[in-house]
């Protein structure tokens, strides 16, 4: 009886919705395809370049305050809401002007004329350029670890070219650009054509992201367990696997967490 209750209370740690063995520090289900987010995962807003343009234009602030600033600009774009009532191309200049009222710079003309120069350069070569020091590493390691690496991403129809173009085409197998398909996340249906297109299956996929309302809701939709990458500990409460780093996720995925 004592055996059945401890092998009943084991089975209870790694069911989680839908019936499917996950859990931490017992996990029945061998992973063998990562799906990553993009922007906010491998890549970030070349901050420099902002931080240049706006100053053609009278705006003074350096590219590390923007870049502290952005992710308590990603937790108020991260509400269900605004997920619901807009397209990823309309939020990322909202993303932007967040960024900026949380860098202590108030929205006028001169920043929005700062925007719609980014912009332009946006559309021909992405913004989105910067690849932090672990990035790398971290896709070498789950590579050596035998998993497939996708990118999932809500993009402009450019992201192939531009991983291309920065260096980190080579580092995955496969991706999945929102343009190209004709639907984004947090619809599942992006996340189906990954699987599809991977020849992956749900029950041994995880998808990373930094957006819960977009990555988290949308990958479980499509069955698909989420990491949400949460750099400086701004979701404690939220209910899904967190990982602060590429390279935490890397070090609890040789745990057998994942």
């Amino acid at each position: 009886m004592l055996v059945a209750r401890f092998d009943l209370l084991l089975f209870s740690r790694v069911i989680a919705p839908g019936g499917r063995a996950w859990g931490r520090g017992y996990n029945t289900v061998v992973l063998q395809t990562v799906f990553l987010d993009a922007g906010g995962v491998l890549l970030f807003p070349n901050w420099s370049r902002v931080s240049t343009a706006l100053a053609g234009h009278g705006v003074n602030v350096s590219g590390e305050a923007l870049s502290k600033a952005e992710p308590r600009a990603r937790k108020q774009l991260d509400d269900r809401r605004t997920i619901g009532t807009t397209t990823d191309a309309s939020r990322g200049w909202l993303f932007f002007d967040l960024i900026l009222e949380e860098a202590g710079i108030p929205r006028s003309e001169a920043t929005a004329a700062a925007l719609t120069e980014l912009h332009v350069y946006h559309q021909a070569n992405n913004l989105w350029e910067f690849v932090p020091a672990g990035v790398r590493p971290a896709l070498a390691a789950l590579r050596e670890h035998g998993l497939q690496l996708v990118v999932v991403s809500n993009a402009n129809g450019t992201l192939r070219k531009h991983l291309a173009r920065i260096g980190l085409a080579a580092d995955v197998d496969i991706v999945i650009d929102s343009c190209d398909e004709g639907v984004e996340k947090p619809d599942p249906r992006l996340f189906e054509i990954a699987l599809t297109r991977a020849g992956a299956r749900a029950e041994t996929t995880i998808h990373v992201g930094d957006l819960y309302q977009v990555d988290v809701v949308g990958a479980r939709a499509a069955g698909v367990r989420p990491v949400l990458l949460d750099e400086t500990g701004l979701h404690p409460d939220v209910d899904c696997d967190r990982v602060s780093s590429l390279a935490e996720l890397v070090d609890q995925v040789r745990a057998g967490i994942f």
